[in-house]
């Protein structure tokens, strides 16, 4: 089922089949991305991608769920969301997560509507390239995930910017769509 995100009914549908566990491709604020519920989507991600539980997930999630989810987010970060930024941070209850605040309304809101972060990673299966044309991800994909969201014309095809903020200074990891130079810099 392709569903379009401009249309209204779209945010409860896919609310819902998030909330009871399903995996939907959704047009994220950077790259298209598999998206699951956060954390019972987990295992459903990773056998649809083949991937395995060494290399986890990072989460969409409102400024809220992200203050919830992990201890000690660094001002800095907190003022640079919501944006194309992922910052690896360590987790409440031990270990590390990497967290996004997405710059996209229908996420916000479907964050909200979910009640719970929820998981994102490329559109791919382990050890392929990251699709995105969305035509080639609907026939790739249309059959083994519940729900395929189109997004706008121009949806991005630039992944989020990645830093580790669990050390001092943080690291860059992968630089993407956001300019993280003023936060890298700024710990020395």
């Amino acid at each position: 089922m392709i569903l379009n995100k401009r249309n209204p009914e779209t945010l409860e549908t896919i609310s819902t089949l998030i909330k009871d566990g399903g995996v939907a491709v959704l047009p994220c604020d950077t790259i298209y991305g598999l998206c699951a519920a956060y954390p019972i989507g987990e295992k459903a991600l990773m056998d649809l991608k083949g991937r395995d539980s060494s290399k986890p997930f990072l989460v969409l999630a409102t400024i809220n769920q992200a203050k919830e989810l992990c201890k000690d987010i660094p001002q800095d970060i907190i003022e640079s969301w919501p944006a194309a930024l992922t910052v690896i941070l360590n987790k409440k209850e031990g270990g590390t997560i990497g967290v996004r605040v997405p710059n996209d309304a229908f996420l916000q809101r479907l964050l909200e509507m979910v009640g719970t972060p929820i998981y994102s990673t490329s559109v791919n299966m382990a050890g392929e390239p990251s699709m995105l044309n969305l035509t080639a991800i609907s026939k790739r994909f249309e059959a083994i995930v519940d729900v395929i969201v189109r997004g706008d014309e121009t949806q991005g095809k630039v992944p989020s910017t990645l830093i580790d903020a669990t050390c001092r200074p943080y690291k860059l990891l992968r630089q993407g769509l956001y300019d993280a130079s003023a936060l890298i810099k700024g710990l020395h």
